[in-house]
């Protein structure tokens, strides 16, 4: 009898083994989401997975196709509902291959450069699996500064400032009431903000992110120099831990291992620091030095750069100070990485905090950012008028040359608004133009008297 009872547990552990084996053997990890992101000159397709995976990614010709295997998993989302209209893929295959793995197929176009890498689980995102296509006639990004182009009529250049919507693409930024997201509230606010400049006569906007996409933070600075920008502002509204935090903010750089000037400074640059992880577009460096030794070149390099930095951000903070409330009253600095260029005074600006619902409510309102994106130019506006880069038009009527320029009146213009922006008279307004009166139209264009 006891050896039979002996005999039946071995039996039930071999029963129990097998099948805790047969259940390992079948165990495997899940696609749970697949996203596309179009640039300017590449696409990036996501699979959201729900753990760590193996796979290849090789080319083959006739017909052109990028084939991507992946080990021990299984596809639980579709493919189908992706939007290829403005890609170099024609279509995505997939199929189950040696009755285990993966494999998506991506017939092209036209030829693509191709690269893959997984990213580790981080903070509330899943393990991921980007896979990057790059045009084949994208510009490297080694790419030449561009010339300055000079007024036909006046010889002297525009002032060019970089607006750079923060986030973007597989990064949200701060998530808001009612999912409101911080990278679609800031590139409306860019854009809107670009509108105004390019409607300003002598100066030019130049707008690093065009759409929903992901860039990494040390591209977003090189495209601004490739730009040859006089100034760059990146936009954001980011979230703090409490909701009753709020007001705009004007950060410049606080220099390689300085203290930040407030927890919240430091928060907030830490947070933005970890856009590159979460997008997928690499990690924050300066370069390949080590650490210490490039902390110190930056902080060398940035004297000349940041009392610019400084001035340019109180006049910003001060004009977004006529029409929002403010979280700290004067300009904040921290380890942002996005403004460490040592060559072009940078700011980045907090539109308010989106995790507040009162602020997150008017951050959602068309006309709230268009008025935000006016008093952003207003300030940088103040700034040039004072201390204008040679050779601009700017600089030339400063110096009483150059005739008179032309302002295109847009939303929320007064005349009074124009005077000051220009640092000229109403009554001299009025006379060069021939009116009689101050009431002026959306769309009219006005001759600006030299100072």
């Amino acid at each position: 009898m006891r050896r039979s009872l002996t005999n039946i547990r071995r039996l039930a552990f071999s029963c129990l083994f097998t099948l805790l084996l047969s259940q390992a053997a079948v165990a495997k990890e899940s696609i749970n989401g697949v996203r596309l992101w179009r640039a300017p000159d590449s696409t990036r397709i996501v699979f959201d997975l729900s753990g760590p995976i193996k796979h290849n990614l090789f080319t083959l010709d006739n017909p052109r196709r990028i084939v991507v295997d992946i080990e021990d998993v299984e596809l639980a989302a579709s493919v189908s509902t992706l939007s290829l209209g403005e890609t170099p893929i024609a279509d995505i295959r997939t199929g189950v291959r040696n009755g285990r793995d993966l494999r998506v197929v991506f017939d092209l176009r036209s030829p693509v450069g191709s690269s893959s890498f997984v990213l580790a689980r981080h903070g509330e995102k899943s393990d991921r699996l980007v896979i990057d296509l790059s045009d084949a006639n994208a510009r490297p990004a080694s790419e030449p500064a561009r010339e300055i182009v000079l007024d036909a009529i006046s010889g002297h250049r525009d002032i060019v400032i970089a607006i750079d919507a923060g986030h973007g693409g597989e990064d949200p930024g701060a998530i808001g009431p009612s999912r409101i997201y911080e990278k679609d509230v800031v590139l409306d606010i860019s854009r809107q903000l670009a509108k105004i400049i390019d409607a300003t006569p002598g100066y030019r906007a130049e707008l690093i992110r065009t759409g929903d996409y992901a860039l990494a933070l040390k591209k977003r600075r090189d495209l601004a120099r490739q730009k040859r920008a006089d100034l760059f502002v990146s936009v954001h509204a980011d979230a703090f831990k409490h909701t009753s935090a709020r007001g705009a903010s004007v950060f410049a750089l606080n220099p390689h291992g300085r203290r930040a000037t407030s927890e919240t400074a430091r928060y907030l640059a830490q947070r933005e620091n970890e856009a590159d992880l979460i997008g997928g577009v690499g990690s924050v460096s300066l370069s390949d030095k080590d650490e210490m030794l490039a902390g110190m070149l930056l902080d060398l390099s940035m004297t000349a750069t940041l009392s610019s930095s400084l001035q340019v951000g109180d006049e910003v903070l001060r004009a977004i100070g006529s029409m929002a409330a403010l979280h700290k009253h004067q300009v904040e600095q921290a380890d942002f990485a996005v403004l460490r260029s040592p060559d072009m005074p940078s700011l980045l600006v907090e539109t308010g905090f989106i995790s507040n619902p009162g602020e997150a409510k008017r951050l959602s309102t068309p006309s709230y950012r268009r008025q935000m994106a006016e008093k952003i130019f207003s300030g940088i506006q103040n700034y040039f008028n004072h201390t204008p880069p040679p050779g601009t038009l700017i600089a030339a009527r400063k110096n009483g040359a150059g005739g008179f320029g032309e302002h295109i009146i847009v939303h929320g213009d007064t005349l009074s608004d124009i005077a000051k922006r220009y640092n000229v008279s109403v009554s001299d307004i009025l006379s060069l133009n021939g009116l009689s009166n101050t009431v002026i139209q959306v769309g009219q264009r006005l001759k600006i008297p030299s100072t």
